[in-house]
């Protein structure tokens, strides 16, 4: 009998995730497409925005499916309310446990399938949304930002700009300054092309060299060709462009090292990596919160109340998201933190419940104010 009452509740859930992911999903490739109509023009537009919505639709089902797992939670329990159910477990002896455990379990391996689409699907499905943007439609956005390749990079004592050129094949037209402790120039080499050798060590050709001395004075060297040991290995300079969200594991922990080694910026990797498994995730503890805020005595309503507490949960937990990524940016919160805190809050909301139900955690009641004075 628990078995079958095990998959009665999980075959229950798994019809309302699909059919609540299905309708928000619908939901928001409508509004997107309906504000964006104009942009889309020209001859066989038609095609290349069935395209386009196609790579949306696989991009938006990692962002809600989280969402989904809370809304449809709710909504099962609810409805196992509504109809009886849930007082009909309770006669048969049936605890809290008998919709925590196939519930759970549902979200836990939906969880997991998510982090595996994210990596295998999406990542490839967000640079097309990318390309056939831009290419197509002509909408930038902040292309620009995630795509302009970089020129400028620091390594210890080294500042270099590579104008042009890859650190498999070398890089032309560069310069490289060498700094003092306090900030001073002492060096610049400017060189034809840099080409990499072994270890930290590269072969510059048509290079023009100038020393600074502590007293001012400028001595220049010319030659044909020269070898320099500057300090950087060719691998630090294999900054791939496009945006964090689009690269894989190996290849974010490849860009935080890269980028941490040439001084560039790489907390947003940072925070993209822990995200990669932090944001699915959170569709685990959400669900087991909804399904405590359903299970609550005195509680009034039913489907309606459950959708409703999800979007509230689904609005806070982006809430603050944005503001943990903000404080990223800004440096005031380490990537690790910001990614898993919307889980840690869910968690602890989600234990709270449960202790509560169970008679462990008991909240102090505001008193009732007095009928009447005294005489």
């Amino acid at each position: 009998m628990r078995a079958t009452l095990f998959f009665y509740v999980m075959r229950t859930y798994v019809r309302f995730a699909v059919g609540i992911f299905a309708a928000v999903l619908t939901v928001f490739l409508v509004v997107d497409f309906v504000d964006r109509a104009r942009m889309y023009t020209g001859e066989g537009w038609v095609w290349d925005v069935m395209r386009l919505y196609a790579n949306k639709a696989l991009v938006a089902s990692q962002q809600l499916g989280p969402a989904a797992l809370l809304l449809a939670a709710g909504a099962t329990v609810s409805t196992l309310r509504k109809r009886g159910e849930v007082t009909a477990l309770r006669a048969l002896t049936f605890g809290p446990a008998s919709l925590y455990l196939p519930i759970g379990l549902c979200a836990l391996l939906a969880c997991a399938g998510l982090i595996a689409f994210d990596e295998t699907v999406v990542v490839k499905a967000s640079r097309r949304v990318d390309e056939i943007s831009t290419q197509r439609f002509n909408r930038w956005g902040d292309w620009r930002l995630y795509y302009t390749p970089k020129q400028w990079f620091r390594r210890g004592e080294h500042v270099f700009f590579l104008r042009a050129g890859s650190a498999e094949q070398g890089f032309q037209d560069v310069a490289i300054l060498t700094l003092t402790p306090d900030f001073k120039l002492s060096r610049r080499l400017d060189a034809e092309a840099m080409y990499p050798l072994d270890g930290t060590r590269w072969r510059l050709t048509g290079v023009v060299e100038r020393s600074f001395s502590p007293e001012g004075r400028t001595s220049v060297k010319t030659l044909e060709e020269g070898e320099y040991d500057l300090g950087v290995p060719s691998r630090s300079f294999r900054i791939r462009p496009g945006r964090p969200e689009q690269l894989q594991v190996a290849e974010l922990r490849e860009q935080v090292a890269a980028r941490t080694e040439v001084g560039l910026a790489s907390r947003q990797y940072e925070l993209a990596l822990q995200n990669r498994f932090a944001y699915p995730m959170a569709g685990f503890p959400a669900a087991l919160l909804a399904i405590g805020l359903a299970l609550r005595q005195n509680r009034r309503g039913h489907l309606t109340a459950a959708i409703v507490e999800g979007l509230l949960i689904a609005v806070a937990m982006w809430g603050l998201m944005v503001v943990s990524r903000t404080l990223v940016m800004t440096e005031r919160m380490a990537p690790a933190l910001a990614a898993w805190l919307p889980s840690v809050v869910l968690i602890v909301a989600a234990l709270a419940l449960w202790l509560r139900r169970e008679g462990f955690l008991h909240l102090p009641q505001r008193r009732a104010p007095p009928s009447g004075r005294s005489r």
